[in-house]
């Protein structure tokens, strides 16, 4: 019998929760209930998704910024269609293809001097975990610096460097030598370069939890202090590089010459999974030595020949429509038309990042009666205000956005990097409407309470349900 995809969608339609909750992630499935976004998503075009009733949805994630080229771009399309007809020879391992070889040019060419080289994996995470072995072998050195609020994947090593605690819970011991700083705490990053055993601090340009910044000038001092004494600079460039700052790496906003880049998310094209590790040859060198070591790290996917193929395509459409030019385009009109909120709404604190990055940060207003309303949803639970926020953007307005992390009151929106003025009208009209709800009347905490009821009792129903079966 042949597999027939389509019959297969028509025959198991409708059934997404249940085998998640059955087989997968029973509390991811209880959380998109609770909050009510447990919709049946059957196609993705550009910035759109679209479910089964044909509701369509503005996607402000992107996929935690996966799709820096919207969903379903021809382009990429089409290049995976001509790698699957080619029936090409992949993944030999004894063997050097000439696609992994093709988009490790392109990479080293668009990247600083100091680049030269390429390890291609399979996620942000495990070039992350190539970068902690890399600074390792060509310091000698055993210790990493990490900041405070640091995301770099939930991978072991990885884990061990992330800044939230909430992450980290029941899974230590983590990693030695690992040791956290403040956000851009010089004197602290000082105390620990004076032992003369720190490998590399690792940093993401603009941190995605939260999207917090530094001046350039902090980052230069970074740097000269990390090379007085030899230790290395990684940046993760997972979230912010590939054009999603309005320059191709976020780095090059602050002058930087990192010694190892990480990269992923929308290298895929929103198809294949792929990640890279890149830096100089000499610090290559110090991990493949010798003939013998010529595998000493290494992942059975790496240099996949559909994800090099996706890579490739990716940065055609890069050049082609210059996309990069167009998230920094786009960046200034976020900050002019966000700015343009803050002035009007008390409640709107900040607006942080750059490109098609961007942070709303939201804080406790003045006048008395919209102050009331804040302490009451703030004391339900920390950083709550901006949740009450995310549900009724997705469920009136269609707009998928996130929370930026666990107790900020921060929203992050991560659209795809081809996203324009007409999806910026439909998220800021939309918030402009729910903040003014929010500062004259408490009818938007009633519904965004009622919305919580229902995803609550609809749960509760379904578990009932499957348990009389």
């Amino acid at each position: 019998m042949a597999f027939d995809l389509a019959q297969l969608l028509s025959q198991r339609r409708g059934e997404n929760f249940e085998l998640h909750a059955k087989y997968v992630n029973p509390q991811l499935a209880n959380v998109l209930r609770t909050l009510g976004f447990d919709r049946f998503y059957e196609r993705g075009e550009g910035c759109y998704l679209y479910d089964d009733e044909g509701r369509e949805y503005l996607d402000l994630l992107s996929g935690f910024g996966v799709f820096a080229l919207g969903r379903s771009h021809p382009v990429i399309k089409s290049a995976l269609h001509q790698a699957l007809d080619a029936d090409l020879a992949n993944m030999v391992q004894m063997d050097c293809a000439l696609l992994p070889g093709l988009l490790a040019e392109q990479l080293v060419a668009r990247s600083h001097a100091g680049i030269e080289r390429v390890f291609f994996c399979n996620s942000g995470a495990e070039a992350v975990e190539a970068s902690i072995k890399f600074a390792r072998a060509a310091t000698r050195r055993s210790r990493i610096i990490y900041f405070t609020h640091a995301y770099h994947g939930l991978t072991m090593g990885a884990l061990s460097l992330n800044g939230s605690s909430e992450f980290k819970a029941g899974f230590g011991p983590l990693m030695p030598g690992t040791v956290e700083i403040g956000f851009g705490d010089l004197e602290a990053l000082r105390r620990e370069l004076l032992a003369g055993d720190v490998a590399a601090l690792i940093v993401e340009p603009i941190q995605g939890k939260g999207v917090f910044e530094l001046p350039a000038e902090t980052w230069r001092n970074i740097e000269d202090e990390l090379r007085r004494v030899g230790a290395l600079l990684i940046c993760d460039e997972v979230q912010t590089g590939l054009g999603r700052t309005g320059a191709l790496f976020a780095y090059e906003h602050y002058g930087l010459t990192p010694d190892i880049v990480t990269v992923s998310k929308a290298l895929s094209g929103g198809y294949v999974a792929v990640g890279a590790m890149l830096t100089s040859d000499r610090i290559y060198r110090s991990v493949y030595r010798s003939m013998q070591k010529a595998l000493v790290h290494s992942t059975t996917f790496k240099g996949n020949q559909l994800a090099m193929v996706a890579g490739l395509a990716t940065l055609q459409v890069f050049d082609d429509d210059d996309v990069v030019a167009h998230s920094a385009r786009m960046g200034e009109l976020w900050h002019l038309r966000l700015g343009e909120l803050k002035e009007k709404h008390e409640f709107l604190h900040d607006v942080r990042g750059r490109g098609q990055m961007i942070g709303i940060e939201f804080a406790a207003p003045t006048s008395r009666a919209a102050l009331r309303r804040w302490r009451l949803v703030e004391s339900a639970r920390e950083a709550m205000f901006s949740q009450t926020l995310v549900v009724p953007l997705f469920h009136e307005f269609g707009i998928l956005t996130q929370v930026a992390a666990d107790g900020l009151n921060v929203i992050k929106l991560l659209p795809p990097l081809i996203a324009g003025e007409r999806e910026m009208d439909s998220f800021v009209t939309a918030l402009d409407e729910l903040l003014t709800r929010a500062e004259t009347s408490s009818e938007w905490l009633r519904s965004f309470a009622l919305t919580m009821t229902k995803g609550f009792v609809g749960r509760s129903k379904k578990k009932r349900d499957v348990a009389a079966r």
